[in-house]
């Protein structure tokens, strides 16, 4: 038949597709490497929630209806101190790293979305049902995580709860889709270290066969598509990964955040996200004859000015900031007062110091009051902190004091701190 008087075929047909490169061991090498990205993306996922110690305090819990999802909840540790640094940057880089093998995966699989009839038996209609769940619950995550990443908020309501309810509903059809599928992954990619070539792989016609039966001139091999996939992969890596780490390899990180503002040099001259202008901190409300800090406990409540806080033992920290955007700076150096001598000064001991609510003059934003446990009041490198490398906080680093405590995220080491409540939460 000639070309003029080809039957016309639609996506629903197996001739629709005619890319020679899709195929199922090109599919499933694909698809073992997103098993164990994804497996650690959710992994480091629940780490990240986790130290948030959601479980301790509302104000820290941002999907407070949770309820049976919260189980793996944890006190968060404060050693190692560049724990939080560690898993989130793992977090955000590998996920920016994946977008490509992801995006070749869907690539590799549309025709099976367009497959009739929808269900041929009950396994099929759950594989079917696993794949539609997969691509959008794929696609959210990795959407919402890059515009937070980027500090886009273009999406309807908090990132918090969106990312973590659609974190459940994405890995839930994951698990399902593994189960189904992971056996004949592994045959595809055994069949193909055989020499067998892709037409005698499996995915005969009653599966909607992802070789094509028409296939067009191939323009790149399969293992070229996925050279070029890993291409993609590693050059997302190298502008990404710099986040976390300093020297010229941050200059590197083109794709990260870079906070709200230019820190500028010197001793403060390190990323932040929120500066004091956004979050409405004026200089006439932080000036040193004004500011006081109201520290309450079961003794009463003792009022500090920045000086007498000056006058008390001051010790150092040498401390990371690490934010849920992937970002990190290297260990700064930090003086300032013990929080579980803080806890002294109204009523406890050192070594019983229990958590603490610490509230921000800061009056709008997430996280304007954030609660910290006592493992971490306790910890002697946790400081209420007043100067960093050697100078007094600058307003965008929460003049005139500051939380800091190691292996914490970002957004708990409050800044322009006014109140401190101690006391079991």
């Amino acid at each position: 038949m000639s070309r003029l008087h080809t039957p016309p075929v639609s996506p629903t047909s197996p001739a629709f597709w005619r890319s020679p490169v899709r195929g199922p061991w090109f599919t499933s090498v694909l698809g073992i490497v997103l098993l164990g990205g994804i497996t650690a993306l959710f992994v480091t996922g629940l780490l990240s929630y986790a130290a948030y110690n959601p479980d301790l305090s509302p104000v820290n819990d941002k999907t407070p209806d949770k309820g049976l999802l919260g189980f793996y909840l944890f006190a968060w540790p404060t050693q190692p101190h560049w724990l939080y640094r560690l898993t989130q940057g793992v977090h955000v880089t590998l996920g920016i790293t994946l977008v490509p093998v992801l995006l070749a995966k869907l690539w590799s699989v549309v025709p099976k979305l367009f497959a009739l009839p929808p269900a041929r038996s009950l396994t099929h209609a759950l594989e079917r049902i696993s794949l539609l769940l997969l691509v959008g619950g794929v696609l959210f995550e990795f959407v919402t995580g890059v515009l937070n990443v980027q500090l886009d908020y273009l999406f309807p309501g908090s990132f918090y709860p969106l990312h973590f309810y659609g974190a459940w509903v994405f890995i839930a059809a994951f698990v399902v889709h593994v189960v189904l599928r992971a056996p004949a992954a592994v045959r595809n990619v055994r069949r193909m270290r055989a020499g067998e070539g892709p037409e005698e792989e499996a995915g005969g016609a009653a599966d909607f066969p992802l070789v094509s039966p028409r296939p067009a001139e191939p323009t790149v091999s399969r293992r070229g598509a996925l050279w070029f996939v890993g291409g993609g992969s590693l050059l997302l890596f190298g502008t990404t990964a710099g986040q976390s780490f300093d020297g010229p390899l941050r200059r590197t990180a083109l794709l990260a955040p870079h906070g709200g503002a230019d820190p500028g040099s010197g001793p403060g001259g390190f990323q932040i996200n929120k500066t004091a202008a956004s979050r409405g901190i004026s200089a006439a409300e932080t000036r040193e004859d004004v500011w006081t800090l109201v520290v309450t406990g079961p003794a009463g409540t003792v009022r500090l000015s920045r000086a007498e806080l000056l006058e008390l033992p001051l010790h150092s920290s040498a401390l990371p900031i690490a934010c849920v955007e992937g970002w990190s700076t290297g260990d700064q150096w930090w003086r300032g007062v013990r929080l579980r001598e803080l806890a002294v000064l109204v009523g406890y001991d050192a070594d019983s110091a229990p958590d603490v609510m610490v509230e921000s003059l800061q009056r709008h934003g997430a996280f304007r009051r954030a609660a910290l446990r006592s493992n971490q009041v306790r910890d002697p490198r946790s400081l209420l902190a007043l100067d960093v490398n050697g100078e007094p906080l600058t307003p965008d680093h929460g003049y005139p004091a500051r939380i800091i405590v190691p292996a914490a995220p970002g957004v708990l080491n409050t800044k322009w701190v006014a109140r401190m409540t101690f006391g079991d939460l």
